[in-house]
């Protein structure tokens, strides 16, 4: 999963980390899903993750097969992951992984590592966790921070305005690439399984559909 630059709110605490993840971890109030306190459980450190299920071989393309095989929203997955390691969700991936479906959710913990967990797809139950170690970690994280001022939508949030009217999220993530601010980018299926792209602005939590390539802006939602 790429890095990701965390947006979450702070509105409710000067330090990122605070708040508290609820039963569904995206609990449409945007702020909801930035932080957890729950505390640390132990997770598999097993290097290959054994999921519960398997993506069906069809004509379907690859992201409507994932969607309609995983019985784990993103929602439950970032919240499962939060019990696991405690901070703020900065992306969420589903994957198809050997031997089955996985959720990759990206973690910038209260320790401030970027922690990575990755969990079944059938039963959100965590296979593994591990630290990113990279070069640029503290300089990543002092970025995260500057894009958390102001912020007000979160990771979880984004995902569940853009499910309200776009179907299945099957990936959350930052885009800060060539924009005056960042935007959540989140990828959604439809029963019919056609697939969106989407942006939200993670200050006014605003929907709208992702701008090709070429184009200026995306329809608003």
């Amino acid at each position: 999963m790429k890095r990701n630059i965390v947006i979450a709110t702070v509105a409710a605490a000067a330090l990122i980390g605070g708040g508290t993840a609820t039963a569904v971890a995206f609990g449409g109030s945007g702020a909801s899903d930035a932080s957890s306190t729950a505390g640390a459980s132990s997770a598999s450190s097993a290097s290959t993750p054994r999921s519960s299920v398997s993506v069906p071989d069809d004509d379907v393309n690859e992201d409507a097969r994932e969607a309609k095989a995983a019985t784990v929203s993103a929602p439950q997955a970032a919240a499962a992951a939060l019990k696991a390691t405690p901070g703020t969700v900065t992306g969420i991936d589903l994957d198809q992984d050997r031997p089955g479906l996985v959720w990759e959710v990206d973690v910038l913990g209260k320790d401030n590592k970027w922690h990575e967990v990755t969990l079944d797809a059938g039963n959100a139950k965590v296979l593994n966790q591990r630290v990113e170690h990279e070069d640029d970690d503290d300089h990543g994280v002092a970025r995260a921070r500057a894009e958390l001022k102001g912020a007000s939508v979160g990771a979880v949030a984004a995902a569940e305005k853009a499910a309200a009217s776009y179907g299945t999220v099957t990936s959350v993530d930052l885009d800060d690439d060539h924009r005056s601010s960042a935007v959540w980018e989140v990828e959604t299926v439809t029963k019919d399984g056609k697939e969106h792209k989407l942006n939200v602005d993670p200050r006014s939590g605003k929907v709208s559909v992702a701008p090709r390539d070429g184009d200026a802006d995306g329809a608003d939602d």
